[in-house]
């Protein structure tokens, strides 16, 4: 049992919990806060959000002893609060709840949504929103009400607050913590002045990546022609799908961006990475940073790649370690098995490719400004699946669904 102080709904509490208990668990069994509602407990549908040093944070992803001095705040901590009494009423004028389960944790992002925007942008409220969801409403209500408000609050000109009040950017429960300058924000700019492109950072720094995937494949080619080609960096990211290029690519530095689309989610991220090769062990790695402006997701990630000889040297296994880190709107439509089968299916074209174009056939490799279409990766690992089943079930054997 660890000792954890917090401060809730202005009220200083010190309880003992065990390092595995969620927030949300603390604040509904051990304390009786059962406005805090528990949904998928992933993370994913936003009801449990709660106020943790002034952010709306998913209490059922977030350890009670990681807010060990923080400030949290319940939606039974608003009963007297001006915004979200103002977006209570409205929910019941615009009809913006119904079973209600949701609405708690609705109130709770949309009263960050008050605070922080300039004006009622439905796009802005929808992305901001976009973590809550509900199975009732169809969020035309919802966004009514918090529209209502935001032009309200500003018509009695009540100037919204950049980024909420936030001084600090860091995990949920660390805004008591000191921070460093790197952690500053940034005045958010309104979307009229926002650059039409985002800027690569400068740097590329080292990172553990929350998610690593490990992969390989065959090619019938020697490995020092393979590695050779792994140091073309514009062979290389014409096999990748939906990969581009800007600029000369430098091993230090190297800029472009990746296209993803599945279904009516897209995203452009921009970004550089950096390349390092070790010739005397044939392994290298590219490790990059890039951001979505649309859906303000930010990622991380790196490609560790080792080639082994074959058949006395006349083909090359290559083995790849994929580690990313996914932040932002993005980050909520993941799930760990689909993106380990999608990633199987994408580097199964990368491989395709990468065997074609060190055959000479270049012509062949699919134009590098095409979208990475995970329509068709998920249809294509849907049938795959189906014919397991069938295969299974008529007794033919086959593999793993």
């Amino acid at each position: 049992m660890n000792s954890v102080e917090l401060t809730v709904n202005k009220r200083l509490v010190q309880k003992a919990v065990e390092p595995r208990t969620s927030l949300a668990d603390m604040m509904r069994d051990t304390l009786d806060l059962t406005g805090t509602h528990l949904g998928c407990e992933h993370g994913v549908c936003g009801a449990c959000t709660i106020l943790v040093d002034g952010v709306p944070t998913r209490s059922c992803i977030t350890y009670a002893v990681a807010c060990d001095g923080a400030d949290v705040t319940t939606i039974e901590g608003l009963d007297d609060d001006e915004i979200a009494g103002e977006l209570r009423a409205a929910f019941t004028r615009e009809h913006a709840l119904q079973c209600g389960y949701c609405t708690p944790g609705m109130l709770v992002s949309a009263r960050d949504l008050v605070k922080r925007l300039p004006d009622a942008d439905e796009k802005q409220i929808r992305i901001g929103m976009s973590g809550n969801l509900c199975r009732c409403t169809g969020y035309v209500g919802i966004v009514r009400a918090v529209q209502s408000v935001i032009t309200e609050r500003r018509a009695r000109d009540i100037a919204p607050e950049p980024d909420g009040g936030r001084k600090v950017l860091g995990p949920a429960g660390s805004g008591h913590k000191a921070c460093v300058s790197s952690q500053k924000l940034a005045v958010m700019k309104s979307a009229a002045h926002a650059p039409s492109e985002v800027v690569a950072p400068l740097d590329i720094p080292d990172f553990t990546p929350s998610t690593t995937l490990d992969q390989q494949f065959t090619v019938a080619h020697p490995p020092a022609k393979v590695f050779a080609l792994f140091g073309d960096i514009a062979a290389v990211a014409s096999c990748l799908p939906g990969a581009t290029l800007v600029g000369t690519p430098r091993p230090e530095r190297v800029e472009g961006a990746i296209r993803v689309k599945i279904g009516p989610i897209s995203a452009n991220f921009n970004g550089a990475a950096r390349v390092e090769r070790d010739e005397a062990n044939l392994s290298g790695r590219i490790l990059g940073v890039g951001n979505d402006q649309r859906s303000r997701s930010t990622t991380q990630g790196e490609i560790r790649y080792r080639l082994v000889p074959l058949d006395d040297g006349a083909a090359t296994q290559v083995e790849l370690t994929i580690g990313y880190s996914l932040t932002g709107v993005l980050a909520q439509v993941g799930r760990s098995g689909l993106v380990r089968d999608l990633a199987a299916r994408l580097v199964a074209e990368f491989a395709g490719n990468l065997d074609r174009r060190l055959s000479g056939d270049a012509t062949s490799v699919p134009s590098a400004a095409a979208d990475l279409n995970g329509v068709s990766l998920i249809f294509g690992l849907l049938r795959e699946r189906a014919m397991d089943v069938v295969r299974r079930f008529t007794g033919r054997g086959g593999g793993s669904a």
